[in-house]
């Protein structure tokens, strides 16, 4: 590993690597790629002529998104959005999403961005606390807000409600966005450590918090994942990867929100500065991804292991022309160790791989493709070549050796700037230019991290440990469970036991007490759950495909 990034991050490099300081820490930085959002924008002019958003029949130019984004930065500019501003974003996948978000970034703007599965105190709750003074929204998100807070000018987007605008009075609808005038973006001076967005926990435990990143932490996905696919060809075979400057550009299948920071800064941003066709799906479905796939011949498909299981066991699988398929890429949750043999049987020429990533650190952080993921099913990957880890005891200060599981900490240019005015919640992750994640996790004798847990995703058992993706990824080893979740039950005895959740495969007959003694026969007995139930709905998860596993144990108790 450390040969391929010695050969990958010399001088003359395209993933040449220079030392920055920010905030007071000096960091590892790419030296190569767009400074800030609003350049990004104006270096994909010469990308013009080629597909960039494909909605249902609708599809957009580069041109025509470029022309868009620049008609709304106009109109927030004359209207009085000023760098630092924030202005809020709440809609499901539609091409009017990324206009408002690189509108927002392009005038120094903070772009604010809201889960579009929120309900109306959740969506309440993250406007207020921004502080956004402008919100674009779907007809659906307006009528859950219910009125605006004072102060706040609304824009509905894809329908009429009263209290908005509609945004198709500025840029129209996207069929008409060609013919938009090319005009410069209103002048601001903007640097690669500007604050540029705000992205929401995904409150999986407590009130979700807004991540402050900058213009540098969130473009750093362009070059780590163009880095992460040439080591993964390295390693693989020895060379690095050839590009044919005449080839047909790629495709991704946009599974994912651009809500979340995989959807917005891994998947939008890296797809713009390649000059790369995002097809969007307004709600997920395996046989309608199928068909997208074979209709636009897509290279990539990125989204959460869920999905992936989803397209692998799907009938149209076997029927669809998938030959243009060259890479699966999933994180956000931890992916099942026989999900890459599933994979390979349904779409063998697609190389799998994930990784790990949170909002605070921007998205993309440990990779993990190609052999190394073949052979290291169960880890998470390898830091990209300008992030650093440690795994850490319960002080802070021990850095621990392969294989002792302790606290995952992480350094890079990518991590976030603060928590949004919340300085104490900030202190106690950010220290020293480390954050400290919460993940409980080892590292191997080759360097590749191995997650086991979160911090407080741990049932004690009577004073004994149970990691619950342990027991998760052996009952995923039963060839008819689809999905599984441990919890812990409270206990008048031991605190708290170990129940297991279990979605089965279509047709299964497997019975729970049969599922136990398939945990039995592999973990010790302490691990094994006193209950396993059998759900026929799928298992609650939040839009970044985290476990819901405070809904899970409610409905349990």
């Amino acid at each position: 590993m450390a040969k391929a990034h010695a050969r990958l991050t010399t001088t003359d490099s395209p993933f040449a690597i220079e030392r920055r300081v920010i905030d007071g820490v000096s960091r590892r930085c790419w030296v190569h790629g767009p400074a800030t959002a609003r350049q990004l924008l104006i270096d994909a002019a010469v990308h013009d002529a080629r597909d960039f958003l494909i909605f249902e029949e609708e599809r957009v130019s580069v041109a025509g998104f470029r022309k868009a984004v620049s008609a709304l930065a106009h109109h927030l500019h004359d209207g009085g959005v000023r760098p630092g501003d924030r202005v809020a974003v709440a809609m499901r996948n539609l091409p009017e999403w990324p206009v408002v978000f690189f509108a927002a970034l392009s005038i120094g703007a903070i772009a604010t961005a809201m889960n579009a599965w929120w309900q109306h105190g959740e969506l309440q709750y993250a406007l207020e606390h921004s502080g956004a003074t402008h919100l674009f929204a779907d007809a659906e998100r307006l009528e859950r807000f219910g009125s605006l807070p004072a102060g706040v000018t609304g824009y509905v987007v894809r329908g009429a409600v009263a209290a908005a605008m509609p945004l198709g009075d500025v840029i129209g609808p996207t069929a008409e966005w060609d013919s938009l005038p090319d005009r410069p973006l209103p002048p601001v001076t903007l640097e690669a450590d500007d604050p540029a967005t705000i992205f929401f926990t995904s409150g999986t435990s407590g009130k979700p918090k807004g991540v402050l990143a900058s213009h540098r932490a969130m473009l750093s996905n362009i070059t780590g994942a163009a880095f992460a696919g040439a080591r993964a060809n390295l390693r693989d075979n020895g060379a690095l990867p050839t590009v044919d400057p005449d080839a047909p550009r790629g495709g991704t299948l946009m599974t994912v929100p651009f809500f979340h920071v995989t959807g917005a800064f891994a998947v939008l941003s890296p797809a713009l500065h390649a000059g790369n066709k995002l097809v969007l799906m307004y709600r997920w479905d395996a046989g309608e991804a199928l068909r997208l796939i074979e209709r636009e011949r897509l290279n990539w498909v990125i989204g959460v292991p869920t999905m992936m299981l989803h397209l692998a066991d799907h009938p149209d699988a076997a029927t669809r022309d998938l030959t243009s398929l060259v890479s699966l890429g999933y994180g956000g949750a931890a992916a099942a160790p026989d999900l890459v043999d599933r994979l390979a049987s349904a779409v063998p020429r697609a190389v799998p791989g994930h990784g790990w990533g949170m909002t605070e650190t921007c998205g993309l952080t440990l990779t993990h493709s190609g052999n190394d993921y073949r052979q290291r099913p169960t880890s998470c990957g390898a830091p990209v070549a300008v992030a650093r880890v440690e795994i850490r005891g319960e002080d802070g200060r021990r850095i621990l050796p392969a294989d002792e599981v302790g606290e995952l900490w992480v350094s890079g240019p990518n991590l976030m700037c603060s928590y949004w005015n919340d300085p104490a919640a900030t202190a106690a992750v950010l220290q020293g230019g480390w954050l400290r994640t919460g993940d409980l996790a080892r590292t191997d004798a080759d360097g590749f991290v191995h997650i086991v847990d979160r911090a407080k995703d741990i049932v004690i058992r009577g004073g004994e440990n149970v990691f619950c993706i342990e027991v998760e990824n052996c009952l995923y080893e039963h060839a008819d469970v689809r999905d599984a979740a441990l919890v812990g039950r409270p206990d008048r005895m031991l605190g708290e036991v170990p129940v297991a959740v279990v979605v089965l495969r279509d047709g299964a007959k497997t019975s729970g007490e049969q599922l136990r003694t398939h945990v039995a026969a592999r973990l010790a007995a302490f691990k094994v759950p006193v209950e396993v139930v059998l759900s026929s709905a799928p298992l609650p998860r939040n839009a970044a495909g985290k476990l819901l596993k405070r809904d899970i144990l409610a409905a349990l108790v």
